[in-house]
């Protein structure tokens, strides 16, 4: 069917059926955005969180919700491409150290930002959103304002709309600054119901393990907001 021009702008969300990028899809959508959702079979444990991403794309709005399929497993090098690799456990997200974790996938944000400017060229958008945030989270290089800051100054470099100088492309970060528990309030405010995400590392039967270093810290954050996680309360 032939899909009729909104006049909205069009932007390409990073989205991988968690918490962040939900709410930064949410985010889009609020802003006035024509959200085309992104999200990448990358070889990655499970899956579990495509079947959530697209539910996030269609509750939210999206205008389409893309998966792309790129096979990370042929490095390996990540717990979560790499089964001679074993996923982290641990009793409370006290326990988090400051180390880079081995769930640490080499170089995926800029893997995957750049499947999403090579989508936004083709859409004629000039804005990216991705859910990276530099507070709350397990100490990935390529979740900070500095890389995020010179991977836009490279992507204005590197496309046709950019050397033209007809338009300028932005990755948007909302969550940058934001906690957890600041994110899941903003998220709440915008209608997102966080039982349509999954973000854990390690599923047990499709649901969250609630030890791994995503759950833990997704469980403090809304423990912070005096509420339940309702992915680890399906899970008990």
């Amino acid at each position: 069917m032939r899909r009729v021009p909104t006049g909205k702008r069009k932007a390409v969300v990073l989205l991988s059926g968690g918490l962040d990028s939900a709410t930064v899809l949410a985010m889009a959508v609020h802003e006035g955005y024509e959200a085309h959702a992104l999200s990448f079979r990358y070889g990655q444990r499970h899956t579990v969180e495509l079947s959530a991403a697209a539910r996030v794309a269609k509750e939210l709005g999206a205008t389409r919700h893309v998966i792309a399929d790129i096979d990370l497993r042929v490095f390996g090098g990540s717990a979560l491409t790499d089964d001679a690799l074993a996923v982290p456990h641990h009793a409370s997200a006290d326990e988090l150290g400051d180390e880079i974790p081995v769930t640490y996938v080499p170089a995926r944000n800029t893997i995957f930002l750049s499947f999403a400017l090579a989508w936004a060229e083709t859409l004629d958008a000039s804005d990216i959103f991705i859910g990276v945030s530099a507070l709350d989270y397990s100490g990935y290089p390529d979740c900070r304002p500095e890389y995020v800051a010179a991977y836009e100054a490279m992507a204005n470099l590197a496309t046709k709309a950019g050397v033209e100088g007809r338009q300028r492309l932005r990755i948007h970060t909302p969550l940058i600054q934001l906690t957890k528990a600041e994110t899941i309030r903003r998220g709440l405010e915008l209608g997102v119901d966080y039982a349509w995400t999954h973000s854990c590392y390690d599923p047990v039967d499709g649901r969250a393990c609630g030890t791994c270093d995503s759950c833990l810290l997704r469980g403090r954050g809304f423990a912070e907001l005096g509420l339940t996680d309702p992915a680890l309360a399906t899970a008990e």
